[in-house]
């Protein structure tokens, strides 16, 4: 236990506000969808579901950016563990949760990477080609091999333990977003075949 109280300061504020910041970010973007979905307020806001889309996504990659830079402090703020300190397994788990969050990036295209489908820009049909086929929700995989990556270059297990939390939150996520968005298309489907 004490390897553990040694490697992870938790009383670190830095610690903490990412923490804090992995946990906020998908219920941000899980409520703001959700109530842009039953309200449209976002798109009467904005006018257009693709601008209030594009306003969604804009807040999104902000937060995450904040959440990002947080981290980086973080791991300059904890102390190092050289067992830990693994540049070329990190550099390969980066590569490969990139290869996850780019291609799925460029199935989904910009709105169904933004949600999308919660202001009504719903896709065709569900995208199964890679990385879909190989990974059911590439884009949250990937970013949680980001964090454990970079954790990996720094040699930090608060590092890894970020992550960690990141793939829980995630997971939690989905919880909600999966059948959620189900419901939006099954909705779709519903009202398309009473026409």
């Amino acid at each position: 236990m004490s390897f553990l109280t040694n490697s992870v300061h938790l009383s670190d504020p830095n610690f903490f506000i990412t923490a804090v910041l992995i946990m906020f970010s998908p219920l941000y973007w899980n409520l703001m969808a959700r109530s842009e979905y039953r309200t449209h307020w976002i798109t009467h806001l904005f006018r257009s579901a693709r601008v209030g889309c594009c306003f969604l996504a804009g807040s999104i990659m902000l937060l995450g950016l904040h959440r990002d830079w947080w981290f980086q402090q973080t791991l300059y703020s904890q102390p190092k563990v050289s067992a830990l300190h693994l540049p070329l397994l990190g550099y390969a788990v980066i590569a490969t949760g990139a290869l996850l969050v780019l291609s799925s990036f460029w199935a989904l295209g910009w709105y169904g990477t933004f949600l999308g489908d919660y202001f009504g820009i719903l896709m065709d049909e569900p995208v199964t080609s890679f990385p879909f086929n190989f990974v059911s929700d590439p884009m949250y995989v990937g970013t949680t091999m980001n964090f454990a990556g970079v954790a990996l270059l720094e040699g930090s297990l608060a590092g890894l333990v970020l992550a960690a939390l990141v793939g829980l939150c995630y997971k939690v996520a989905l919880l909600f977003e999966g059948p959620f968005t189900e419901e939006i298309y099954r909705k779709r489907d519903d009202d398309q075949k009473k026409v």
